[in-house]
C-alpha cells in the first residue's frame, strides 16, 4: 500500500476503537447487538478502520466477529484486535494468533512491547527474543493474507528510555511485513514537545506510514494527536465521546473537526462531519450513557450562550463567540435564558417560538425581570425550556390552559416484616403510595386515583388517568428522567428543592421544572407542566380553558 503524504489538504486515515479500547472505560459496554449498530454508524460516518474487539478474549466479541460476516460495510474496514505471540507458545499454534485468523477480517491489528521495562519485567524475555515475536507475529498473520497494523505499546516511553530500541521495534514490524506502525501513547503521560520529537525521529527511521494513538491522562490526547500529525502522522485512532480506560482515549468528537476545520486535511469529508454530533449522542445512547454536555463541537453545551452581551453579539454575527458553525459538525446554537441573561436571550426564543411580535419593549423588559426572579428562587429555565416556553405564551395570553391543577393528596403506606432479618435480602418489608388529584378539565372537575410503589409515580400516574380522556395524547407521554437538587443544603430538610423531568414521546423531548421547601409539591409542578405541554405540542388542536382559567403562574407571587 503506499506511503500516506502529510501535510494540509492531505488524507489522515481515522481508525476508531471504540468497540474495543473504549469499552474498556469504566461503565461503557456494549450487547453484540448494540456493536453491530455502532459499526453501522462508523461506516456511515466514514471512518477508515473499525476496531471490533479482541477475538477469543471473551464470548461476546468472538459472537460479534462472527455477525459483523454477514453485516456489509460501504466504506469501513473492520479489524481484529490482539497481541503478539505469547512467548512461550510456538506461532503456528498461538491460542490467541488463531482467533484473529478466525475472526476472518482483512485488517488485523496486533501490538507489541517498545518499552524495554515491559519487556524485561512484563514479559520477562530479553530485547532481541521480543524483536523476534513481533516480526514472526506479523509475518505469520501476513502469510495468511491479512493486513497487519502494528501498534507499538508504550512507545514514547520506551523513545524516552531507549531511543534505539524503540525503533528497532518497529523496524522488526517492518521486516514482518506490516502496512501501518502506530506509536502509542499507553500511560497517556507524553507531553506535545515530546509527541513531535519522537514522532519526526521515526519518520527519518521507517518508510511506512505512521499512526498515533494517544490515551487523555494528561488531558491532552488530541493535541498530542494534533502534534504527531503535524510531525508527519497519516493515522489516527481513538475513540468517540473520548471514553477508554481511565481518563479515556484520543476524543474523535474533537480530532475530526479540528483536521477537517481547521488543519484542511481530509478525514471523513466535510459532508459527512455534519452528523458527527448525531452519531456521537446515538452512540452514547446505545451504550446507555449521559454525553457529557460539555464534550467539544458535539456537547450539548457547545454552542450554548447565556451571558447577554454574548447573546447579543451572537445573533449580529455568530463568529464574534463561535469557532466554527454549529452546523458544520451537525449542532445546533443554543441560547440559555437565566439570571445573567439579557434580553436578547429572551427574544431569541421567542423568535423561535413565533411569538416575538408580540414582545414589545415593555413588555421584554417584564418578562426579563421575572424570569430573573424565578432563576433566584431556585427555577433553572435554561434547563427547563419547555417550562419558560409555557411561561412567555402564557404572559402574552397566547396560551390557553388544557386543564387546571386543583389539588393532589399522596399517601404511602408501608409495612415492615418483623420476622425477617433487618437489612437482609430476606425481609419482606414494602412501601406503597396511593395519590389522587383533582383538575378542573374544560369546565368539569376531574378525580382520579392511583398507586405506585412511590409518591411521585402515583402522582404522574393518577394525573395520566385524569387527563387520558380527554387528551390521549398523553398516553405516548413517557417520564424519560427525574432529578432533584437541594438548593439551600444548610436547611437540612426544610431546604427548598428544584425538580426537573424529563418527558418524551419518542420523536422529541421536553423539560419542565419546579420549586418548592416540599419535594411533592416540587415534582406535581414539574409533572403538570409537562403535560401541559404535551397537549400544547403535540395536540394543538385539542379544546382548551379560556385562559383566564389557566394555570396560577409560578412567578405570580413575586
Amino acid at each position: 500500500m503506499a506511503t500516506l503524504m502529510s501535510g494540509p489538504g492531505s488524507k489522515v486515515e481515522i481508525y476508531d476503537t471504540t468497540l474495543r479500547d473504549g469499552t474498556q472505560g469504566e461503565m461503557v459496554a456494549f450487547t453484540v447487538s448494540e456493536k453491530l449498530q455502532v459499526m453501522a454508524l462508523l461506516d456511515e460516518l466514514g471512518v477508515d478502520y473499525i476496531e471490533g474487539g479482541w477475538p477469543g478474549a471473551n464470548p461476546r466479541d468472538s459472537e460479534f466477529f462472527l455477525r459483523a460476516r454477514g453485516q456489509a460495510l460501504r466504506h469501513a474496514r473492520l479489524a481484529a484486535f490482539g497481541s503478539t505471540a505469547h512467548p512461550e507458545t510456538p506461532i503456528e499454534k498461538d491460542a490467541n494468533l488463531r482467533a484473529l485468523l478466525n475472526a476472518e477480517t482483512e485488517i488485523v491489528t496486533i501490538f507489541g512491547k517498545s518499552w524495554l521495562l515491559h519487556v524485561e519485567r512484563a514479559l520477562n524475555i530479553d530485547a532481541a527474543r521480543n524483536l523476534r515475536l513481533i516480526e514472526y507475529s506479523v509475518a505469520y498473520l501476513v502469510r495468511a493474507g491479512r493486513s497487519v497494523i502494528f501498534d507499538a505499546e508504550h512507545f514514547f516511553d520506551g523513545y524516552h528510555d531507549n531511543p534505539a530500541y524503540a525503533a528497532e521495534v518497529l523496524q522488526a514490524a517492518v521486516r514482518g511485513g506490516a502496512m501501518r506502525l502506530v506509536l502509542c501513547d499507553t500511560n497517556g503521560g507524553s507531553l506535545p514537545s515530546q509527541i513531535t520529537q519522537a514522532v519526526s525521529a521515526m519518520r527519518a527511521v521507517v518508510t511506512l506510514p505512521l499512526g498515533i494513538h494517544t490515551h487523555d491522562d494528561g488531558n491532552l490526547a488530541t493535541a498530542n494527536s494534533l502534534a504527531a500529525v503535524a510531525a508527519g502522522a497519516d493515522h489516527v485512532q481513538g475513540t468517540f465521546n473520548g471514553w477508554g480506560e481511565r481518563c479515556g482515549n484520543a476524543n474523535l468528537c474533537a480530532i475530526l473537526p479540528l483536521l477537517e476545520l481547521k488543519l484542511g486535511h481530509r478525514t471523513v469529508g466535510r459532508e459527512r462531519l455534519q452528523h458527527l454530533t448525531s452519531t456521537a449522542r446515538r452512540i452514547a445512547e446505545l451504550a446507555n450513557l449521559p454525553q457529557n454536555q460539555r464534550l467539544a463541537f458535539v456537547g450539548k453545551s457547545a454552542f450554548a450562550h447565556k451571558g447577554g452581551i454574548h447573546v447579543s453579539a451572537v445573533l449580529r454575527d455568530p463568529s464574534t463567540y463561535e469557532h466554527v458553525p454549529p452546523e458544520s459538525v451537525g449542532n445546533e446554537r443554543r441560547v440559555l435564558v437565566s439570571d445573567l441573561a439579557g434580553k436578547s436571550n429572551l427574544l431569541h426564543k421567542a423568535q423561535a417560538w413565533g411569538v416575538a411580535d408580540s414582545l414589545d419593549p415593555e413588555a421584554l423588559r417584564g418578562l426579563t425581570s421575572r424570569i430573573k426572579a424565578m432563576e433566584h428562587r431556585g427555577y433553572e429555565l435554561e434547563a427547563a425550556e419547555a417550562s419558560l416556553e409555557l411561561l412567555v405564551r402564557r404572559s402574552l395570553g397566547q396560551l390557553d390552559a388544557a386543564f387546571v391543577p386543583v389539588a393532589f393528596t399522596v399517601q404511602t403506606r408501608f409495612i415492615a416484616d418483623t420476622q425477617g432479618e433487618a437489612g437482609t435480602s430476606e425481609t419482606a418489608s414494602e412501601a406503597r403510595s396511593e395519590a389522587q388529584v383533582t383538575l378542573n378539565r374544560l369546565g368539569q372537575t376531574v378525580v382520579a386515583t392511583a398507586s405506585d410503589r412511590g409518591p411521585v409515580a402515583a402522582l404522574d400516574a393518577a394525573l395520566r388517568r385524569a387527563l387520558s380522556g380527554c387528551y390521549p395524547v398523553v398516553g405516548a407521554v413517557v417520564l424519560t428522567d427525574y432529578k432533584v437538587r437541594i438548593l439551600e443544603g444548610t436547611r437540612g430538610t426544610k431546604a427548598q428543592v428544584r425538580v426537573l423531568v424529563e418527558s418524551s414521546n419518542g420523536s422529541r423531548s421536553w423539560t419542565t421544572v419546579g420549586v418548592s421547601d416540599n419535594i411533592l409539591e416540587a415534582s406535581w409542578e414539574a409533572l403538570t407542566e409537562a403535560m401541559q405541554y404535551a397537549i400544547f405540542a403535540l395536540h394543538p388542536t385539542a379544546p382548551m380553558q379560556a385562559a383566564e382559567t389557566s394555570a396560577p403562574d409560578p412567578a405570580s407571587a413575586l
